[in-house]
């Protein structure tokens, strides 16, 4: 685990890095941090044996916070994820075989401590 600042400005951007650092641990490389387009973004794009491509959406909580982090993914989140995505695959054609959209829980300790949960494929686009 790696310890970093509680400050709720830094949570968030720290809950990525961690997150990022998860996946990298994990045989996947980065390709997009924060991909923005004017229909939604999404906090983490990338690739694994160039054959994997993810879509994650991180969300970052503090221990004692109410309900689960996925929680905060609902139906009109999913929609922007997905509607960003869908752009991401328009621009970058070649970029993997088998797409998946992951939402990765990172959970905070009072200690600034954190830990990862993946929920793989946690939704999807319907074709």
């Amino acid at each position: 685990m790696i310890k970093f600042g509680n400050a709720p400005q830094n949570k968030g951007k720290n809950g990525e890095r961690a997150a990022a650092n998860w996946y990298k641990k994990r045989g996947f490389r980065l390709i997009k941090q924060n991909y923005r387009t004017r229909l939604g973004e999404v906090d983490l794009i990338l690739q694994k044996n160039g054959e994997w491509l993810v879509f994650a959406e991180v969300k970052t909580r503090s221990e004692n916070g109410l309900g689960q982090p996925c929680e905060a993914v609902d139906l009109r989140k999913q929609k922007k994820i997905l509607a960003a995505a869908q752009q991401f695959l328009q621009s970058y054609p070649d970029t993997g075989e088998q797409v998946r959209f992951d939402v990765i829980e990172v959970v905070l300790d009072k200690k600034g401590m954190h830990r990862c949960n993946c929920i793989e494929n946690a939704f999807g686009l319907r074709r």
